[in-house]
């Protein structure tokens, strides 16, 4: 069965993509992936693969139209941070490596704390503190 899974996605300029994401804090692999045409970045502690391949690349193998995110939001990304604190910091090396944080850190439902944000492809991120103390 499964034992690893990526997140692909297309972005218009790779080296910048990579440095916005190595920029809020995921780190850059530094093993096989990277290359002028894609890059490889671990997100948390479990090392989930976020792939990031220039869009003639991306759109090469999957023989589909590449969504406008500036019209659509074809996913949205989440993960969770350990503490308020944590979301806020996000926020701001986000804003910092040219990303735009389209909601801004609140609390929803008494026990969640967080902000959502698109890169710099447009693609839409979720940061979350959970509570569950207060769940």
């Amino acid at each position: 069965m499964t034992k690893e899974f990526w997140i692909n996605l297309p972005v218009k300029e790779v080296t910048k993509s990579r440095d916005f994401f190595v920029n809020i804090g995921f780190k850059l692999n530094p093993g096989p992936g990277n290359t002028e045409h894609s890059a490889c970045i671990f997100i948390g502690s479990k090392n989930i693969v976020l792939m990031l391949f220039s869009e003639p690349t991306f759109q090469s193998f999957t023989e589909h139209e590449i969504t406008d995110t500036k019209k659509s939001t074809e996913v949205l990304f989440s993960f969770d941070a350990e503490s308020r604190l944590e979301v806020d910091e996000m926020a701001v090396r986000v804003e910092k490596a040219g990303g735009t944080v389209f909601s801004a850190p609140n609390e929803s439902q008494g026990w969640l704390y967080g902000f959502g944000f698109s890169d710099l492809d447009g693609h839409r991120w979720n940061v979350l503190f959970m509570d569950t103390k207060k769940n």
